[in-house]
């Protein structure tokens, strides 16, 4: 684990994104709350904030932080048969909470996909990044790079 002790508190954020690509009959089963675990989207959402909480616990040598702020939103695209899932994680520290944002994503990504896998084995979960940072010795990072379009493996 890196030592952290001499490195001064600063108000630290990050936010990061992902998506779950479905089929369009699996992604109209979650807006009408006909899941059979559910709702799709409460959960998922849960799952994520609980996780974001985790993040020292699940990831080997990362630090456990005191987060002050940890929010997560889904948001269906129809258009392009998919969710899309936002974190933003906050707090005062040592430390930067991209790990904690990145986790965030990760677990309400893997919670769609574990509540609809009964109705669409062919979910796709990818595109999880780190949109942006601030805070710290390193400053600010914001993607400037287009985020790619989620594509089938073959």
């Amino acid at each position: 684990m890196v030592d952290i002790t001499a490195k001064a508190e600063t108000f630290r954020q990050a936010k990061a994104s992902g998506i779950v690509q479905m089929d369009i009959r699996t992604l109209e089963l979650i807006e009408k709350g006909q899941i059979a675990k559910g709702n799709v989207l409460t959960t998922a959402k849960i799952a994520g904030i609980m996780a974001a909480k985790k993040t020292g616990e699940l990831i080997p040598l990362c630090h456990p932080l005191e987060v002050t702020s940890i929010e997560v939103n889904l948001e269906i695209d129809r258009n392009k048969s998919q969710i899309i899932i936002q974190s933003e994680v906050k707090n005062m520290g040592r430390t930067g909470v991209e790990m904690e944002a990145l986790t965030a994503v990760s677990i309400a990504a893997l919670t769609v996909y574990d509540m609809c896998k009964a109705v669409d084995k062919e979910i796709i979960i990818g595109n999880i990044m780190l949109l942006e940072k601030s805070g710290g010795k390193s400053g600010t990072f914001i993607r400037e790079t287009p985020i790619p379009k989620a594509k089938r493996i073959t």
